[in-house]
């Protein structure tokens, strides 16, 4: 598996300064999980008259997974959880893995629980260990 799995996070009406607060603290509940390391993604060259750090950049993790599929079921738990513990403020994390993107939100849990076992299964059968 050794892969990167892309995460963008959001919250409604939040702004800039409120999505790097959201997104440091995901990154340190990750940075507790046996993966290789977590980023944040370097951004090109902003166009002229463009902003510098766009909401979309503040709220971008990068989340080096290990050999094993339980890297990116450990992730997944995590990011369950931390939205659980939003408190029904509108978050939603984007996991995006060659390609292939689940969309973690306000679903019910058993919506979200088959969604991520069929998102978790895929990526097992593309070559993670289990």
């Amino acid at each position: 598996m050794d892969e990167e799995l892309r995460l963008q996070i959001s919250e409604e009406g939040a702004d800039t300064e409120r999505l790097a607060t959201l997104t440091g603290y995901l990154r340190a509940e990750l940075l507790r999980l046996d993966v290789g390391n977590v980023t944040a993604p370097h951004a090109g060259e902003a166009p002229p008259g463009a902003r510098v750090v766009g909401p979309a950049a503040v709220g971008a993790l990068l989340v080096a997974l290990g050999q094993s599929i339980e890297g990116l079921r450990s992730v997944v738990s995590v990011i369950r959880e931390w939205l659980r513990r939003g408190g029904g403020t509108g978050r939603t994390v984007l996991l995006e893995l060659d390609g292939d993107v689940l969309e973690l939100s306000q679903a019910s849990a058993a919506d979200q629980e088959r969604l991520i076992e069929l998102f978790l299964s895929r990526h097992a059968a593309a070559g993670g260990r289990p």
